[in-house]
């Protein structure tokens, strides 16, 4: 009976360890190398159920086929216009080649260690062949970060393929002066910012003057036109007023020239005037009570 019991429990308990010692499974976010003694025999790069011998003859080792991201310490860099700068930055990275990777760096710690030399030297490479202008500037939209970070991702990954691995992106996470370079940077982006106001001031200024010219050219335009619908009304009034002055003139010419001797009165004798002329003055006939007809 004891032993009965015994191969009831024990035989179910070694078919669940043989089966977890031959057969694995390998999922979809996963690489998976066998490995007999130590040397790789079998990749998998497809998801599925899988049998392999039991250790410690055959090991099973799991790569992530995810994208990894890498941070950058904090190195000093210089420009091509002798600028000295502090660059912090990061890298993605993924698995291309399973079987290289694990001969050549085994794990994501060692592919690490492989893409810190890396980025660090090729990184200060391509920081080398831009100034300081391309990378901090107060001009909207005019720095050249983006090609820069496509130039170090493909100098970076070109470096790290052979290791089984591509780099998918370089950006900068962090960029800032040291101490003694803080002061200057920020004078170059105080006269950068001066520089545009002045700039943006001297455009408003000749726009005002285009306006202003604008203005007056109008201006003159209209007074022109109405001076010379004046100068036409006025014409059209005195031309009437002859032909009124010439109907009545032929109507009583008489009468025509005693109104217009007053007319002439009102407009030379004013208070305080004081007129000498012959008594015998065409001008006077009409003051002088003997000389009305």
């Amino acid at each position: 009976m004891r032993v009965r019991y015994v191969l009831f429990i024990g035989i179910p308990a070694i078919a669940f360890l043989a089966i977890t010692l031959i057969f694995y499974t390998v999922d979809v976010t996963e690489y998976a190398i066998v490995t007999q003694f130590g040397a790789p025999v079998k990749v998998i790069e497809e998801p599925g159920l899988f049998a392999k011998l039991p250790d410690p003859v055959q090991s099973l080792i799991k790569l992530d086929r995810r994208t990894q991201i890498f941070n950058g310490s904090e190195t000093e860099y210089l420009t091509k216009d002798k600028k000295n700068i502090l660059v912090q930055a990061y890298a993605t990275w993924r698995i291309s080649d399973p079987l290289q990777f694990f001969k050549s760096v085994r794990n994501p710690a060692g592919a690490s260690l492989r893409l810190s030399d890396i980025l660090t030297s090729d990184l200060g490479a391509v920081l080398g062949r831009y100034e300081l202008g391309d990378l901090v500037t107060a001009q909207i939209g005019q720095t050249k970060l983006t090609s820069l970070s496509a130039e170090a991702t493909k100098l970076i990954s070109e470096r790290v393929s052979s290791y089984g691995y591509i780099v998918t992106d370089v950006r900068l996470r962090m960029l800032n002066f040291p101490e003694a370079n803080r002061k200057s940077v920020f004078q170059r982006m105080r006269a950068e910012r001066q520089q545009i106001a002045r700039q943006l001031r001297s455009e408003g200024t000749e726009e005002a003057t285009k306006i202003r010219a604008a203005a007056d050219a109008e201006r003159t335009t209209i007074l022109s036109a109405a001076a010379r619908e004046a100068e036409k009304t006025r014409g059209q009034g005195e031309a009437d007023a002859a032909r009124i002055y010439s109907s009545a003139y032929g109507r009583d010419p008489q009468f025509y020239k005693f109104l217009r001797s007053l007319e002439s009165y009102d407009k030379i004798i004013t208070e305080g005037t004081t007129i000498i002329l012959p008594s015998n003055s065409d001008l006077l006939k009409y003051l002088n009570p003997a000389g009305v007809p």
